[in-house]
């Protein structure tokens, strides 16, 4: 078996604001497999300054990953705890090396077309006038679910977007999720969360940084509607120490994305551990290709969490790869009628 790894930088079709700054690009890499003739292909997603693998040894570590694929998934997989985005790489190239074909990593009615996964519509943050343009954009399309990014702008100004929102729709009819990024001060929170609490939200990501767990703690006792975590998952490597930190904080919710947590393997870990807890979870992308996203969405179906899922960022680039996945009225779809457009040289 042959490994080499590339690198691809994707370019977002309009500058993409969230509490930590504006994004213009997203870098990947990409394991490809050869043996006996076929070829399989894993993405690596990183978000520079926030995935944990962000580190000056990253491409080197993928230079020892292909030098010992030898090695085989299972040992690598224990070999790179500390590089989940490489994990989740590996684990999605030997599946689609042993695939029929490259991108049919889990077979089921999903990839025959014939159901879908329910996704939120992601507004991003921005001026006032463009975060109000894409609700309403995402209303029109048939989502019944939207998530807001929000902690950037005045936050008076947040709670008047929402308003707006409930202004015409029930929380019967639009399910709204916001995601401050750990925006908020450990000190104001609280106040913070009381006043979003009027607009009936399904639950709100990380209210405050991670790491300030005896704060987030004290936050999840007492806050008015579900907290869900995200960024505090990132870090948290073995299964023990999972264990502890949902046991300390009581979540009502984890949020699991695959390039952060450790992949397959390490999301179906907190997962197990989620719901001998009584924990709600869902699955979110973190802003990967195609060639993520469509691994990710064929696994998460085959999990069976009615929930709205956080799958929908195929289209946020303009130079992603065209596929089968495709949203329509709030759903995620897999069309056979589209194929594969790899428009890069390295598959």
């Amino acid at each position: 078996m042959k490994a080499s790894y590339h690198k691809y930088i994707l370019n977002f079709k309009r500058p993409s604001g969230t509490s930590r700054g504006v994004m213009t690009e997203k870098e990947t890499w990409f394991i490809i497999l050869e043996q006996d003739g076929k070829k399989g292909i894993g993405e690596c997603g990183i978000l520079r300054g926030l995935s944990i693998d962000d580190r000056p040894d990253y491409e080197e570590k993928l230079q020892w990953t292909c030098a010992n694929i030898h090695l085989g998934k299972e040992q690598l997989w224990g070999a790179l705890l500390e590089f989940p985005s490489i994990q989740f790489g590996v684990e999605m190239a030997f599946l689609s090396l042993a695939s029929e074909t490259p991108f049919l990593l889990f077979p089921s009615s999903f990839t025959n077309g014939e159901k879908s996964i329910a996704i939120n519509g992601l507004v991003w943050m921005g001026e006032e006038t463009f975060m109000k343009q894409q609700i309403e954009e995402k209303l029109a399309d048939g989502f019944r679910c939207i998530k807001l990014k929000i902690g950037a702008i005045d936050f008076d100004k947040e709670l008047q977007l929402l308003r707006f929102i409930r202004q015409y729709f029930t929380p019967e009819q639009v399910e709204i999720r916001v995601d401050a990024n750990g925006a908020f001060d450990s000190n104001e929170a609280l106040y913070k969360l009381n006043q979003l609490s009027e607009f009936k939200l399904h639950s709100i990501e990380q209210p405050i940084q991670k790491n300030n767990t005896d704060s987030m703690a004290e936050l999840c006792k007492t806050t008015p509607f579900p907290i869900a975590l995200d960024e505090e998952l990132i870090g948290v490597f073995t299964v023990a120490e999972k264990e502890d930190l949902l046991i300390k904080i009581k979540p009502q919710y984890i949020i699991l994305k695959l390039s952060f947590v450790g992949g397959f393997r390490g999301t179906q870990e907190w997962i197990s551990l989620a719901e001998k807890h009584n924990i709600g979870w869902w699955i979110t992308s973190a802003l990967e290709s195609n060639i993520g996203l469509n691994a990710i969405a064929q696994w998460t179906f085959t999990l069976n969490n009615p929930m709205p899922q956080g799958l929908g960022t195929g289209a946020l680039y303009t130079n992603n790869f065209d596929c089968p996945l495709q949203v329509s009225q709030g759903k995620l779809w897999y069309s056979n009628e589209q194929n594969w457009d790899l428009n890069i040289d390295v598959f």
